[in-house]
């Protein structure tokens, strides 16, 4: 369970298993593919490491550690338990008071909608006398929400009348909320001022038509910052203060490994955008297994958006393999690393570069996979996992339901999940990050972006439509599936993970589908479940 928090010291002489023989374990394989409507192209790149024999007593650190990590070596047995503490200088912002004030500047003015194509008819504006439409500063709206503000809703309630008046193209009722968002937003500020920042940004891209366009600028800005250093603190940080992906680890490694014991010959296919961070307690229950250790092949793959930038994440995932090369041998696991990365839906996937073997045994786990995939072609790819006859299939996923139309009501219905989602993320992070976190703001960043992607950009082309568990369910059974139990040891090591944070995590069986549910506060957050072919 530790695994990615503590030192791990090798030594020869009291290891039970040693590396094989035949370096299994000496490259890993990186292949590019590039889905579209007619073709599908791949290009592959083989990186090679030179095997090495351990010396008397080798130390390696969990695959995203380094020795500057720890003040201690390996002959300090004591510390093997220590957790990994980043401490990063804190970003600059300004001050800000938990209640926003609007200002009453009225020496600005944003510019007139019309030329976007909504309209001012009367009919799309409120009949309440009480309420003047006519264009003015934020202040002329304030009263309108003065219970908000009381309340601490003020965000949600302004965010969900203003999505209400893209979907009317109602642009003077429009332009005052904007006005009134604009003056109190600010991602450095509370939960409400960072939602509506954020969401603020995307129906700005949205009522322009600049959706995919603000996305590839926010993604090509994160990605040139993009290092497996920022990578490793960002993750191990994470994974310190909540149980947000931990939690699927754990679940779905304790399923894996029950469904495939006694197997000598293991597949692992990781749909996923994890860096591989589920991997090294499995590669150490494998080690300590009592039976014969067996040969574990691990194919992650790597979806990201059509015409995105992915240079920075290779450039990642190319120093994750080396690690987890160096990892699985100290560990005495015979092992072979495969990265595929795959811009555009999932579905078109060409399955010959997963190199499937009829004498290993397959697993395949799928963590936030099918975002990617438009509605209409998930029980597709399912029926075409099923096809490749598993041992087993693991889900994780957070319970959103972002399957929604574009226009009109349908809309107006998705946004208000949105916003319903992002503040339940955003106010878990801000209770479990402290306010001066750089690892914080750039998860919020993240969210940031995935809010661009829901609200702005084409429902064929988004990375983030999540959907709740009764669906997977229903999805799953549909495609030929059965639910695999977890068993009372695997809920155990959960439960056991859970109480390393703070209160307000639980986890909980769902009502109506398969699996478990991690709670924050009562609140489903992440759903994971096991499924098996019939």
């Amino acid at each position: 369970m530790d695994t990615l928090f503590r030192l791990v010291t090798f030594q020869k002489q009291h290891h039970p298993h040693h590396p094989h023989p035949h370096s299994f374990n000496n490259s890993t394989t990186t292949t590019t593919t590039n889905s579209s409507s007619s073709r599908s192209s791949t290009q592959q790149t083989p990186y090679h490491f030179n095997y090495q024999q351990p010396q008397e007593q080798e130390e390696c650190f969990n695959f995203f550690m380094d020795e500057e990590d720890y003040s201690s070596s390996s002959r300090h047995h004591q510390n093997q338990n220590q957790y990994y503490s980043s401490q990063q200088p804190p970003y600059s912002h300004q001050s800000l008071s938990n209640t926003p004030t609007p200002t009453t500047s009225t020496t600005t003015t944003p510019p007139p909608l019309s030329h976007y194509g909504f309209s001012t008819s009367e009919h799309q504006q409120s009949s309440d006398p009480n309420i003047n439409y006519s264009y003015s500063p934020a202040r002329d709206v304030t009263m309108e929400y003065s219970n908000s503000f009381t309340t601490n809703t003020w965000a949600s309630d302004v965010l969900l009348d203003a999505a209400r008046a893209v979907a009317d193209k109602n642009s003077s009722r429009l332009q005052q909320l904007m006005w009134m968002l604009n003056e109190l937003s600010s991602p450095y500020g509370d939960t409400d001022q960072k939602l509506s920042s954020y969401f603020l940004q995307a129906l700005f891209s949205r009522m322009t038509d600049a959706g995919d366009r603000s996305y590839r600028t926010l993604s090509s800005a994160s990605d040139k910052m993009c290092s497996f250093e920022s990578t490793r603190k960002l993750v191990l940080k994470f994974q310190e203060v909540s149980p947000w992906t931990t939690f699927g680890h754990v679940a779905c490694n304790g399923a894996i490994m029950e469904a495939l014991e006694g197997e000598a010959k293991l597949h692992i296919i990781d749909v996923s955008n994890t860096y591989c961070t589920q991997w090294p307690t499995l590669l150490e229950a494998i080690a300590t297994r009592t039976d014969e250790t067996p040969h574990l092949r691990l194919t992650t793959i790597v979806v990201t958006k059509q015409n995105g930038d992915v240079s920075g994440v290779q450039k990642v995932m190319r120093e994750i393999g080396t690690r987890m090369e160096k990892f699985a041998r100290l560990m005495g696991v015979p092992f072979k690393f495969n990265v595929i990365h795959h811009t555009g839906d999932l579905s078109d996937l060409n399955l010959s570069l997963l190199h499937i073997q009829d004498d290993e045994a397959l697993a395949i786990n799928l963590n936030g996979s099918f975002r990617s995939v438009i509605n209409n072609r998930r029980d597709y790819l399912l029926s075409t996992f099923r096809s490749l006859n598993p041992k087993i299939i693991t889900v994780v996923d957070e319970e959103a339901d972002f399957s929604y139309g574009t226009e009109g009501f349908e809309f107006v219905r998705g946004f208000q999940e949105c916003l319903r989602w992002f503040r339940v993320y955003f106010e878990a992070l801000d209770e479990s990050f402290s306010k001066t976190s750089n690892e914080r703001l750039m998860l919020e960043r993240a969210a940031g972006r995935a809010i661009m992607d829901l609200v702005a950009c084409s429902p064929n082309e988004s990375m983030e439509r999540r959907e709740i568990a009764p669906r997977w369910s229903s999805r799953f059974h549909a495609n030929g599936f059965i639910p695999v139990s977890y068993s009372d040891e695997v809920c155990d090591d959960v439960r056991a993970l859970l109480r390393r944070y703070r209160e307000g995590w639980s986890m909980a069986p769902p009502d109506t589908a398969a699996g478990m549910f991690l709670t924050w506060k009562d609140t489903p957050v992440v759903w994971a479940s096991a499924w098996k072919p019939i």
